[in-house]
């Protein structure tokens, strides 16, 4: 491709108007992030990668924190949709058979969007540090809320001491099945890794 060529495609990659384009840029700033991190993702790096100027990125965002910034507000954003998805209102006498329920849901929207959670589950750039957390934090207090009640229907004893550690036990669990689904050598599957801790967090949690 010769100079000029280049240099229409960057001229029409403009015209696209910044609005059209955000979605592209975190995109790439996404795929940037997974395969090497997040300190990698830059304007410059963001604009190579795009076969774009860097005016074209700086006309979507102000600068790199900006970018970063956008980027987990909007990997967050499905990630907690996941998680409401996942955690319905259900009868407070749960079942094991809700629990399993619970974790292949989990399951299910992890596979839908795998670079979310490698994204938000790495080691933050100390820059945008104070944005990470915030989707873990509603998971506390959603199993908080839906815990507290079924701890009382099964007659556990000692429950507000026990709470946090069970929750602890149960968002733990979450995480550490998604990371096993995702980076582990295929040996399970939703279904087959949602029964398998789903059953195992209930026991834990009926037996407390």
């Amino acid at each position: 491709m010769g100079i000029e060529q280049v240099t229409r495609t960057r001229v029409r990659a403009q015209h696209l108007g910044p609005e059209r384009r955000r979605p592209q840029v975190l995109d790439t700033a996404l795929a940037i992030a997974v395969r090497d991190g997040i300190a990698a993702v830059t304007i410059a790096a963001v604009a190579e990668r795009m076969n774009v100027t860097r005016p074209v990125v700086y006309a979507c965002f102000a600068d790199r924190v900006e970018l970063i910034g956008e980027l987990i507000r909007r990997e967050e954003g499905h990630l907690i949709s996941g998680l409401l998805e996942a955690t319905p209102p259900r009868t407070v006498d749960a079942g094991e058979t809700v629990f399993v329920e619970g974790f292949r849901k989990l399951l299910e929207i992890a596979g839908t969007r795998p670079d979310a959670w490698r994204l938000l589950h790495g080691n933050p750039d100390p820059a945008v540090a104070n944005s990470f957390g915030r989707g873990r934090a509603l998971a506390v207090q959603r199993c908080t809320e839906l815990l507290r009640p079924t701890l009382r229907a099964w007659g556990t004893e000692d429950i507000e001491r026990k709470l946090p550690v069970l929750v602890e036990l149960w968002v733990s669990a979450g995480e550490g099945a998604v990371r096993t689904l995702l980076d582990g050598d295929g040996t399970w599957n939703v279904h087959d890794l949602g029964a398998f801790v789903g059953s195992a967090v209930f026991r834990a949690l009926r037996e407390a």
